[in-house]
């Protein structure tokens, strides 16, 4: 069996979902998924020609492969990898297929038959339509208003439009829990909680009661039986977000996320020494050696890697054993589609360690019809049930994804 094409299609979801396919001489096709970045899609075709000819089966080579053709603009990190992971998604895609087999037994084999979601509520209503570099733009499945959409800026100044409220968060707690989500999780950093200067990283007094007052909603609301995680992205300073953790380990939450930059292994390890309430970040690093320190000196207690730009599910797998190894669980971010969270489901059953996984479109009203082959919702009372069928196990409905394709993209041309 050879590859013989490299096709992508981007969809407009609550972010850009990005599809990779693969097609082979023998008929096959495969299907992943890549964390959206600006220049994407031309990322990937220029990584076409390193996989033309060669055998789908070989994943670990054609990994080293695209990791040595890329090289010299710097693999280490990057968004290089949002593309590898999507290709290497769809590689073992078309491994399972031509076996026969569901990714998860090509993986070792499940620990459980079903995965745990847990819903990221944002700032206490839906997050909009977001682009590569994270400003908003109307989608066409946003029920439209008489006014015209203004652009935002999600990492930039503060704008004088009316903040969440703890009603937002109570209202949203309840709604995701009555839909039978265990776990939920919730902005910290909503307008109001950046303090004065947005880019400084430092709180006001002001700002941090008002960021407690929105999570002790959520928690009344919901009580102790449903888990609340919180999240920071990355915006705060070490000293801040220490005064924040303190004043949430009432809450007892599952996690508090990104309270300082990932790359920062110190303000980590200091944040996490000193609060008791569990550190988790990982989402924005790649490969195992991005996260080898952070797990080595505990610099945090739950490791978050994102399978769409990690480096793919061999990666993660070698990330989730080394956190075992040091008692830690794993919770994959994830803002992808239902072709990205399936392989991230696939994965979640195969390794011990696995706490909750990521679900974040869920005022995306076609999400569930994007994919054919499976049950109707994808997410039942906060579970996915994997799936028995070989590879993936599901077939993108190419109908609707077409129907939302992002304008000026290929469309699997």
């Amino acid at each position: 069996m050879k590859i013989t094409r490299l096709k992508t299609a981007v969809v407009e979801g609550n972010f850009d979902w990005t599809f990779v396919r693969l097609e082979t001489d023998e008929g096959l096709r495969g299907l992943g998924e890549c964390f959206f970045a600006p220049g994407l899609t031309a990322i990937l075709k220029s990584l076409e020609p390193l996989v033309i000819g060669e055998d789908p089966r070989d994943i670990h080579r054609l990994f080293r492969k695209l990791r040595l053709g890329t090289s010299g603009a710097g693999s280490i990190a990057g968004i290089i990898y949002n593309a590898i992971s999507g290709i290497e998604a769809a590689l073992w895609d078309l491994l399972g297929q031509s076996l026969g087999v569901p990714i998860y037994r090509l993986l070792g084999g499940r620990f459980r038959d079903k995965i745990r979601i847990y819903a990221d509520c944002h700032g206490g209503e839906a997050l909009e339509c977001l682009d590569e570099v994270l400003r908003s733009r109307p989608a066409r499945w946003v029920l439209k208003g008489p006014a015209a959409h203004v652009a935002k800026d999600y990492f930039g100044e503060v704008s004088d439009e009316p903040r969440s409220s703890p009603d937002d968060y109570r209202r949203r707690a309840l709604a995701m829990k009555a839909q039978g989500f265990t776990a939920l999780k919730f902005d910290f950093d909503v307008p109001g909680t950046e303090g004065a200067d947005p880019y400084n990283r430092v709180l006001s007094n002001r700002a941090i009661d008002y960021g407690i007052g929105l999570i002790a909603a959520a928690r009344e609301a919901v009580g102790v039986d449903t888990d609340i995680a919180v999240d920071c992205h990355w915006r705060y300073n070490p000293c801040d977000v220490v005064k924040v953790a303190r004043q949430l380990e009432p809450f007892r939450l599952l996690w508090l996320e990104d309270p300082v930059p990932p790359e920062n292994v110190a303000a980590l390890k200091e944040v996490n020494a000193k609060v008791g309430v569990a550190i988790a970040t990982g989402e924005n690093l790649f490969l195992f050696e991005g996260f080898q320190e952070i797990i080595a000196q505990h610099a945090v207690s739950v490791v978050t890697p994102d399978l769409q730009k990690v480096g793919g599910l061999a990666v993660a797998q070698s990330i989730a054993q080394f956190a075992d190894v040091h008692s830690m669980p794993v919770a994959p971010h994830n803002i992808s589609s239902p072709v990205g969270t399936l392989t991230a489901a696939h994965f979640c059953a195969s390794i011990p360690n696995f706490l909750a996984l990521e679900f974040h479109a869920s005022a995306v009203p076609f999400w569930d019809d994007l994919v054919t082959g499976l049950p109707h919702p994808l997410i039942q009372r906060g579970f996915i049930r994997l799936p028995e069928q070989p590879g993936l196990g599901v077939t993108l409905n190419e109908e609707v994804a077409r129907r939302y394709a992002r304008k000026g993209e290929a469309f699997f041309e």
